[in-house]
Order: structure tokens, then C-alpha cells, then sequence
């Protein structure tokens, strides 16, 4: 098989974006778009991939550390150009390099792989992606000879009355054989207004010379769009989130409303699990099998079981197991563990907390930096009172307890196996097994007392 190299354009500043951060690290369904196409040329068997850098260049190079090698385009003087700085790495190799934009994050590695499998069928020393557009007013126009092969691309500025109603397009998407690639940047000129060396001077370049140049026509025009500002960017981040979506149901999950349902490319769910609307799962979220989540609940870098339900509710950093029931209006805060069975009801917050098997906080309550064992019940309107102002300390709830309603457990405390804590107690020493805790004050009834208040108003 021949040499393959891949070159990813990624210098360019985005001043359309009109943002601080560079243009090819805005992210699409939670990766950056520059991320999108080196994993998707990641999969096509290349020898090296070099991505091109210049605004942002450190940030990109950490986001991209380990996928790729970097050639750096100190001043930005056009697309050729930018494809120069790859000569050192790669121009005096043999093979087929193929030129693809960072700023095209819905691009495919299937839809690279018919190019590159086109270009060497076609024995071409040059190959265009190109799509049909209905509208294809702005884009460079595709002129073919009478055996198909590519003439010239005509830009828009450029293009006489019959070469404007042509309606396919350059996507900016190339192969060529990769030391003509070279060879010909050497002869691009910089003689227009911008005064800078664009790529596609190098198919006139070949034509010029009798090499075939080819082109081959995608299926689907949304795989070539560039994001150049944030109209584009949420065009892009739709088609991804539809395309994402649908690969999961083609994979047995039932996703009630898609259009309402935001999930990123990372997350991973189980068939049969049903998402309701307006949930959004993101980052490193993996949800099991038979699961129910939603609607409107938030999961960012969750570890959910199977069988578990997660309704109205938000959780994040934290690890969920089977059989769990959370919600509705629950919050389950970063480094959270709740084992198999255990029921977080509404209006619960916890933090940093563990939950053995079966324990329940079924509604109103803050366990924060707790170890809560296994059977536990802890009543409504109960809190863990972890902190003093400077420093979080720690509640430990062995199995069995039963905690009253309304109850106060100051840390650092350990309520002991068995152990019951009446109702309205404020807990500040430790609790031995199977005792029964009361921490409150005897009540006193003041007979006539109203009256007296009455007296004296």
C-alpha cells in the first residue's frame, strides 16, 4: 500500500468568530472541530499527520498532543503556503497527502477514504473533493473537460455567465501525489491583490504540465462545511448533534424528541435505555442498559449502571450503579459514589459523599462529604454539617441507621451501625451501634402565654 500522509490546515486566525479563543479549538458537541478532523484522518492508515499552526499555536498543540506532528506557519500568507511549512516533515516523501481544513469538523473518514481510493484509481497526480450545490453563489466553480477530468477552479470573481450557473464546487478538500504537491507549490505565485499563494493554483500548475487532475464528487454537501463564524459553528454543532443521535438509536437506544436532546460524540449508552427530552449527557459519560434518563437532566462525566432512573436531576463527576432512582430536582455533585439500589430523591444535594446498596435520602436534605453505608435511611431535611468556615470535615454512617427528619450531623462524627438518631437532633459526638441518639432540647409548653402577649400589645 502506498504511503499516506495527511496535512490539516489550522493557522488561521478566525477573526469572524469574533472570540478569544482560536478558531479551530470552538468546540462541536463538546470537541474542538480541529479534534474532529484529526480523529476522523486518524482512521484512514496514515503514515504521518502534520497539522498546521500559527494563531494559538501552543493551545492546539496541547489539545492535539500525541495525534498528530505540527509544522508552524508563522505569518499567514494563504492556504499554499501554509502547506509549504509540511516540506520538511513530509515533501520528500513517495505517496498520496491529502488536504483537509480544521475548520471542517462534520468531514468523514469514509468520505476521505472514496477521495483517496478515487485519486489512485484514477491514477491522478491531483484530486478535488468537490459536492453540488443548489446555491453554489461564493464557492469556487469545478470546470471539467469532456472526459471528466478537472480543468481549472474558477472563483466566483472570476467566473463568466456560463461558468456561474456550474453547480459543483470546491470544497478545499485535495490529494495529491505528494512530491508534485511540492514540486508545484515551489511555482505558486503571489501576484493578486491579497498577495498570497493559495492552494489551489496547483491544479492549473499540473493541468499546465498534461497531469490528470480528477475530481470526485461527495454525496453529502454538509460534510464540507467550514466554520468561519458562529452562524456556522451552530449549523455544524445541529448536524453533529442529528448525527450523533441517530447512531445511537440505529444502536437500540430510544431518544423520545432528538431535537431536544443534546449529546456529546464521547458519551457512550446502553440499548433499551430511553432519553427524554431536554437531557444533555456530556464528556466522559457512559449510561448502561434499561436505564431511563430525563426529561430535562444533565450528566457530565457520569458512570450510570443499568436499570437506573435519573429524572429532572443533574450529576456530574460522579459514579451511579444499578437499579439507582435519583430525582426528580436532585443534584449529585462531583466525586459521588452511590452503589446499586439506592434512592436520592428530590431535592437532595450530595457532594463528595458515598452511598452503600439500598441506602436512601429520599427528599430535602445535604449529605456532603459523607461515607454513608449500606441500608441507611436518612430522613428529610437532614444535614452534614462539613464545614467550620476554614476547613471540610468528614460524616461517616455505618450500615443500618436510621437518621430522624430535620437532624444536623456535625462533622467530623460517626454515627455507629444500627444506630437510630431521633428526629430534630443536632448530632455532635459520636453515636455508638444500636443506640438511639436524641440531641435536643426537652419541650416546655407555656400555659396562657398568648394571652399575656395579648396583654401587652
Amino acid at each position: 500500500m502506498t504511503n499516506r500522509f495527511a496535512v490539516v490546515l489550522a493557522a488561521g486566525q478566525g477573526t469572524r468568530m469574533k472570540s478569544k479563543l482560536y478558531k479551530v479549538l470552538h468546540p462541536v458537541c463538546g470537541k474542538p472541530m480541529v479534534e474532529h478532523v484529526i480523529d476522523q484522518v486518524s482512521k484512514l492508515n496514515i503514515n504521518k499527520a502534520v497539522t498546521i499552526i500559527g494563531h494559538g499555536a501552543e493551545a492546539v498543540e496541547s489539545q492535539l498532543k500525541g495525534k498528530s506532528s505540527f509544522a508552524l506557519q508563522e505569518e499567514q500568507l494563504g492556504t499554499g503556503h501554509a502547506v509549504m511549512q509540511a516540506e520538511e516533515l513530509i515533501g520528500s516523501e513517495d505517496g498520496t497527502t491529502i488536504v483537509v481544513c480544521g475548520d471542517t469538523p462534520l468531514i468523514t473518514a469514509k468520505t476521505m477514504e472514496d477521495l483517496l481510493q478515487h485519486h489512485i484509481d484514477q491514477e491522478a497526480k491531483a484530486t478535488i473533493l468537490t459536492a453540488y450545490a443548489e446555491n453554489p453563489f461564493g464557492y469556487g466553480r469545478v470546470i471539467r473537460s469532456s472526459e471528466g477530468n478537472v480543468e481549472r477552479i474558477v472563483e466566483q470573481k472570476d467566473a463568466s455567465a456560463d461558468e456561474q450557473k456550474v453547480k459543483e464546487i470546491n470544497t478545499g478538500v485535495f490529494c495529491f501525489d505528494n512530491k508534485h504537491l511540492f514540486q508545484a507549490l515551489k511555482e505558486v505565485s503571489n501576484d493578486n491583490a491579497q498577495g498570497e499563494y493559495y492552494l489551489p493554483d496547483v491544479i492549473s500548475i499540473l493541468v499546465a504540465k498534461g497531469e490528470t487532475v480528477s475530481a470526485f464528487q461527495t454525496d453529502d454537501i454538509d460534510e464540507t462545511l467550514g466554520v468561519n463564524d458562529r452562524i456556522a459553528l451552530s449549523q455544524a454543532e445541529k448536524i453533529m448533534k442529528e448525527r450523533i443521535n441517530m447512531d445511537h438509536m440505529r444502536n437500540g437506544v430510544t431518544i423520545i424528541d432528538p431535537a431536544n436532546t443534546y449529546i456529546e460524540q464521547s458519551v457512550t449508552i446502553g440499548r433499551d435505555t430511553i432519553i427524554y427530552p431536554g437531557t444533555m449527557l456530556t464528556g466522559e459519560t457512559a449510561v448502561g442498559e434499561d436505564c431511563i434518563i430525563g426529561p430535562h437532566s444533565e450528566l457530565k462525566d457520569c458512570a450510570v449502571g443499568n436499570n437506573t432512573v435519573i429524572r429532572q436531576s443533574v450529576a456530574h463527576n460522579s459514579s451511579i450503579g444499578n437499579k439507582v432512582n435519583i430525582g426528580p430536582f436532585a443534584h449529585i455533585r462531583p466525586q459521588s459514589d452511590i452503589a446499586d439500589e439506592v434512592k436520592i430523591g428530590n431535592f437532595v444535594e450530595i457532594k463528595k459523599a458515598s452511598f452503600g446498596k439500598g441506602s436512601k435520602a429520599s427528599h430535602l436534605s445535604y449529605i456532603g462529604d459523607a461515607e454513608v453505608g449500606s441500608d441507611v435511611n436518612i430522613g428529610c431535611g437532614t444535614i452534614t454539617v462539613n464545614y467550620d468556615g476554614k476547613n471540610k470535615f468528614l460524616t461517616k454512617i455505618e450500615d443500618g441507621v436510621f437518621v430522624g427528619c430535620n437532624s444536623n450531623l456535625v462533622a467530623p462524627v460517626k454515627i455507629g451501625k444500627n444506630a437510630y438518631i431521633a428526629a430534630g437532633s443536632t448530632i455532635t459526638e459520636d453515636v455508638p451501634e444500636e443506640a438511639l441518639s436524641i440531641a435536643r432540647a426537652r419541650q416546655v409548653n407555656k400555659e396562657d402565654y398568648v394571652k399575656k402577649l395579648k396583654h401587652n400589645q
